[in-house]
């Protein structure tokens, strides 16, 4: 097994949706578990810390990264297999995940329309448990292979194996460092029905004609998605962005009561343990931080939930600003927020 050659001194700002110089000690291409062999098998790679790189849209670079870049760029997408219930359909950790969405449409096939243009690879999906609009990743997964460097050997885990949470999975624990994902099934319903619980969708579905969101397709739910999140967010090829920045928080009923009691319109969903989700945007808004920048870093002044690079902000200026938003909302509400990002 030849050893890789990897890129030195390399620049990752490219490769970061937030547009972020940083420089890698070292970067290599990833097109499947070979590659990954070989690094493992390269006594001097292997030493080198490692960080699995997808499309770099769940990530703020606040340093050079003094270690192996891992780049994955493995592609393909192919139907597997189908049963009474399910059709069964594989893409590598490359694929853009947006793109293989609409590749599913495409094929007729319903089920991830509501985490259309999602930004980030497949792989980084099933990691971060990615979820829209009343559906996560986890609903439609089937399993996924992922190369162990602990062990050599590529493992096959299931949805109860991944054990996946909020934004949350094995990758982000016990996995973590070790486990890099190589491809991802997913198990599409043939027994469709349209998701149309949150209100934007159920009124972008109406503004388009439908009154009754149960006569919507899937492609219909796929292109109101991708209207209000167009309308929502900014797009990372203009202006840097990672998105969605914190998750939203989670607190218990008793909390989200007090909360209420203060704070009229409070903006919160109740889940399926009796705690609510309280909407991290509106905290912040309410906080006055939309549309306020920090030097080069700023809110967006659409959505208070994403932070931007106006052009030339270091990492570290994006966590300053997070972490002055952060103090705000404790101060304001006693709520702790979460970035989403993996901050490195």
């Amino acid at each position: 097994m030849s050893s890789p050659a990897p890129q030195h001194d390399f620049s990752l700002r490219a490769l970061n949706t937030f547009g972020i110089e940083a420089r890698a000690q070292a970067y290599l291409p990833v097109d499947g578990a070979d590659t990954l062999r070989a690094v493992r098998a390269d006594a001097t790679l292997a030493a080198l810390p490692r960080l699995v790189l997808g499309g770099g849209s769940n990530l703020l670079l606040t340093q050079d990264f003094a270690g192996l870049v891992l780049h994955m760029r493995g592609a393909g997408i192919e139907v597997v297999g189908e049963d009474e219930d399910f059709t069964y359909v594989r893409a590598a950790a490359g694929e853009n995940w947006h793109g293989f969405v609409q590749w599913t449409l495409a094929q007729g096939l319903s089920g991830l329309e509501n985490l259309s243009l999602i930004p980030g690879s497949v792989g980084a999906a099933p990691i971060q448990n990615i979820g829209a609009y009343g559906i996560e990743l986890k609903d439609r997964f089937h399993e996924l292979r992922a190369f162990d460097f602990a062990a050599g050997e590529v493992l096959t885990l299931d949805r109860a194996a991944c054990r996946f949470g909020y934004r949350d999975s094995v990758f982000k624990h016990e996995l973590r460092d070790r486990a890099v994902v190589l491809d991802v099934t997913f198990a599409l319903p043939k027994r469709w029905q349209p998701n149309a619980n949150y209100a934007d969708v159920a009124q972008a579905l109406q503004e388009k004609g439908f009154s009754d969101a149960a006569q919507a397709s899937a492609r219909d739910i796929a292109d109101a998605v991708i209207a209000i999140r167009t309308r929502k967010l900014p797009d990372p090829a203009k202006i840097g962005n990672a998105g969605s920045f914190f998750k939203n928080p989670i607190v218990s009923a008793q909390q989200r009561d007090a909360l209420l009691a203060q704070h009229i319109g409070l903006v919160s969903y109740r889940q399926d343990d009796g705690s609510y989700k309280l909407a991290a945007g509106w905290l912040i808004d309410r906080c006055g931080w939309k549309g306020k920048t920090m030097g080069a870093a700023g809110v967006y002044e659409k959505q208070a939930l994403v932070l931007v690079n106006h052009g030339g902000a270091s990492g570290a200026d994006i966590a300053q600003l997070a972490k002055a938003i952060q103090d705000d909302v404790m101060l304001k509400f006693g709520v702790a927020l979460e970035p989403e990002p993996v901050f490195i």
